[in-house]
């Protein structure tokens, strides 16, 4: 097990690498101009264009890019957003937002989901199924910032119970939980609809299967060969889905973010992608792909949770 993590984790770390190097290529071939602010001197521009090798080729640019990332761990300074200041400087203080925004969501969406699915299982071809299955589909055709639209309209200006914008001077944490109720909501409407689409599938196959069956025959009851067997082994296609719901809601954040004004890295990386500030954005994308590879570790990990096959599988 510990070498199977080894090999994971040396992975990840290959992966990492080459999404550096493929988005600092590809944001440096970007039309834009890392300078064009027309008040900066000459001289001055001249200056920082040679300090980051700007007017070489492009790959000695990412040669010395790449040096400093290895020798220093230093990925280069923000020169449009905040000028001089280190990206990780730039980026830390919309770290925690943007992290307690996606993982509320997240933490939400997987006990509903798994509630609609495993309800829509057990009343299968009802009226309750038809309902929660017409509800999945609505939750997974439209996307977070029309759902996040609506609600800001009829919760927040005809029915003022939520404020319509993050509140992030607040020094209660209670007052800014209340006022990230509705951007949680509309990026958890598509994950809960996604977990309960697959679980219901995956648990209507299983419980008409015949290992369930003979589980009942031993003296099971029903709730007892549901939850012991059919729903533990319905978890393991599920697991899967956690990554792409993960990125799903990442990706959904970028748009909530400014529409609720929450001071993420969502908005952050709008800004820095349309300043041109090439070493924030590449940092940015590098810390969007991080959370990714780890969430994808956690998975692979949790198998052996889930399934004890796998367990004894990885033991021969």
């Amino acid at each position: 097990m510990f070498k199977y993590i080894l090999e994971r984790f040396g992975a990840m770390l290959l992966t990492l690498f080459l999404v550096m190097v493929l988005s600092f290529m590809i944001i440096r071939l970007m039309p834009m101009n890392i300078f064009e602010n027309p008040e900066t001197p000459p001289e001055v521009q001249k200056k920082l264009e040679d300090e980051l090798h700007l007017n070489d080729p492009i790959p000695v640019q990412l040669f010395y890019f790449l040096k400093n990332v290895i020798t220093d761990l230093n990925f280069g300074t923000s020169v449009k957003i905040r000028p001089g200041a280190d990206v990780f400087s730039v980026i830390a203080d919309r770290i925690p937002p943007t992290v307690m925004l996606n993982l509320l969501s997240l933490f939400i969406s997987i006990p509903l989901g798994l509630i609609c699915g495993t309800v829509a299982a057990l009343k299968r071809n009802t009226w309750v199924d038809n309902l929660i299955s017409f509800l999945i589909v609505i939750f997974i055709s439209v996307p977070s910032f029309v759902f996040a639209s609506l609600m800001q309209y009829s919760l927040t200006y005809i029915w003022p119970i939520f404020p319509t914008l993050y509140d992030a001077t607040s020094p209660q944490l209670s007052i800014r939980l209340w006022s990230m109720v509705l951007p949680i909501l509309a990026l958890a409407l598509g994950p809960i609809a996604t977990i309960g689409r697959y679980l219901r599938g995956e648990l209507i196959e299983n419980l008409s299967s015949e290992y369930l069956l003979l589980a009942r025959t031993k003296g099971l009851t029903r709730a007892q060969a549901t939850v012991r067997h059919a729903f533990r082994n319905s978890l393991i296609p599920i697991s899967n889905t956690l990554i792409s719901l993960l990125t799903g809601i990442m990706g959904g954040s970028l748009v909530i973010e400014k529409m609720f004004a929450v001071p993420g890295m969502g908005g952050q990386l709008v800004d820095a992608i349309k300043a041109g500030d090439h070493f924030l954005t590449v940092a940015l994308l590098l810390f969007y792909s991080a959370t990714s590879l780890v969430t994808i570790l956690i998975v692979d990990l949790s198998y052996g949770i889930i399934d004890p096959r796998i367990r004894v599988g990885g033991t021969k």
